[in-house]
């Protein structure tokens, strides 16, 4: 993997496998705000189900690693906390799928890298130009995207400002998953981190009394798609990749939700997002191939849903 250098800013080219990773988590990522848009059950249900069922399924290899190599007391708090912010990013983003567009929704989601970013920049770092211009064009994108929605209604403005703060909290996922997966394996963070989650939400559904069952079949079967496609395909590769390629890198890609959620909203809900999302996906785009072709960062800046 290539390596180099910009001031404090270290470098790294993907490469092709990971860029094939990339895609496939993308690709998975794009299921999950069309797919939870077609489920009637309640959004603690399906954040619980897609946690404590990505949870189940790593269980095994998680604890074989974990065997190998037991978690410290600090990797095991990283991991605690990382699990807090992953529960608390899908009780602000689920909701806002149904007050707003998904197109909207999904665009205000991934706004991850310019928290990641300027986190950085708040520790000292200091960021290429041509990475803070392919965040600013990507933010670009998503004031287009989004925009006309902020103004439709009260409603959509606070699904708008519900995603927002689920891209927020989804950087401090991003950051510490960073850290910590520079020193424990991939199937062992993710095992703690979604179990972590899985009982953070089930604690709040219990408090609000949101039923975490009793749902139709046709939601059960959404739910299972959610969770094989977001959570396994999209979120686990992400977490395997993050220590590879960088977080920047992880959550410019993860941009491509945008337009890959919206495309699915239309086949499979007839959703057709504002005009504007046409030019705001191709700033989007365009922001990605700036950030890729500069190298990305192995510098905590960068995923999502």
């Amino acid at each position: 993997m290539a390596e180099r250098h910009v001031g404090q800013w270290q470098l790294a080219r993907p490469s092709g496998p990971d860029l094939g990773l990339l895609a496939v988590a993308v690709i998975g990522v794009s299921m999950s705000a069309p797919l939870t848009a077609l489920v009637a059950a309640p959004a603690l249900g399906i954040a619980f189900w897609r946690n404590a069922v990505g949870a189940a399924l790593l269980a095994p290899s998680a604890a074989i690693r974990l065997r190998r190599q037991p978690l410290s007391r600090r990797q095991f708090a990283l991991c605690l906390l990382s699990g807090a912010f992953l529960a608390a990013h899908f009780a602000a983003w689920l909701p806002s799928i149904t007050l707003t567009t998904v197109a909207a929704s999904t665009a205000l989601v991934c706004t991850t890298p310019m928290w990641t970013t300027l986190a950085a920049r708040a520790a000292g770092h200091r960021v290429p130009a041509r990475v803070w211009l392919g965040l600013a064009l990507g933010l670009l994108g998503v004031v287009l995207v989004t925009g006309v929605d902020v103004t439709v209604s009260t409603r959509a403005l606070s699904g708008d400002l519900l995603a927002l703060l689920g891209g927020l909290l989804a950087a401090g996922y991003v950051l510490i998953g960073a850290a910590v997966r520079e020193e424990v394996s991939t199937m062992a963070y993710a095992g703690v981190c979604y179990s972590t989650a899985a009982v953070l939400i089930a604690g709040a559904a219990w408090f609000a009394g949101v039923p975490l069952a009793g749902y139709a079949v046709r939601d059960w079967l959404l739910i299972l798609a959610i969770t094989i496609c977001a959570q396994m395909l999209g979120h686990t590769i992400f977490n395997r990749v993050v220590s590879t390629v960088g977080p920047t890198v992880v959550g410019m890609a993860i941009l491509l939700e945008v337009p890959g959620a919206a495309l699915l909203a239309f086949v499979l809900i007839g959703q057709v997002p504002p005009l504007l999302v046409v030019p705001g996906l191709v700033l989007i785009v365009s922001g990605l191939a700036i950030v890729i072709r500069s190298g990305g960062d192995r510098v905590e800046t960068g995923p999502a849903t």
